[in-house]
């Protein structure tokens, strides 16, 4: 994986992990809308992973040139400019969590989705983390969400079950 563009959700998550330098790691280019930026700012969870955002002067925040009315139809605002950002910049990666916006990105636009649990995973794989087992509780006591099937498929495929 060499680029990627990110949804606000995955980066608030990765932030309040203290994680967010993983997608430096992973990916040469990470690439976030000023849409997703502007969501990040104003609130999120608690205005969770702000300052880590903040700190992270390796993203590079930009804006689609054009605006699609399918996805601004179909989608919010921040979803539908990280799926018109990758395919501007022919970017086949998008690191979105909600299921519609994946389903779009996938099905309509034919880009590869990826969540907030396949970066740990990921990093795993690259030696980077050791485990991804704390990940989800420590997400949960912050007031993010993750369903519990994606917890134990990340798990599992982190090899972190029995």
């Amino acid at each position: 994986m060499s680029r990627i563009v990110c949804n606000s959700g995955p980066l608030i998550a990765l932030g309040i992990l203290g994680k967010l330098e993983l997608l430096q790691s992973l990916f040469d280019e990470v690439l976030v809308p000023e849409a997703v930026q502007r969501e990040i700012v104003q609130g999120g969870v608690k205005l969770a992973g702000l300052e880590s955002f903040q700190r992270a002067q390796w993203i590079r925040v930009v804006s689609p040139k054009q605006n699609d009315t399918l996805l601004a139809a179909l989608l919010d605002t921040g979803e539908a400019a990280v799926i018109a950002l990758a395919r501007e910049h022919g970017i086949p990666v998008v690191l979105i969590d909600e299921r519609k916006a994946r389903k779009v990105a996938r099905d309509v636009y034919g880009l590869q989705p990826v969540g907030t649990a396949r970066i740990p995973i990921e990093a795993k794989k690259k030696k980077l983390l050791t485990e991804i087992a704390p990940s989800p509780e420590a997400l949960r006591r912050e007031g993010y969400w993750i369903h519990e099937d994606i917890v134990h498929a990340a798990l599992r495929e982190a090899g972190e079950t029995q």
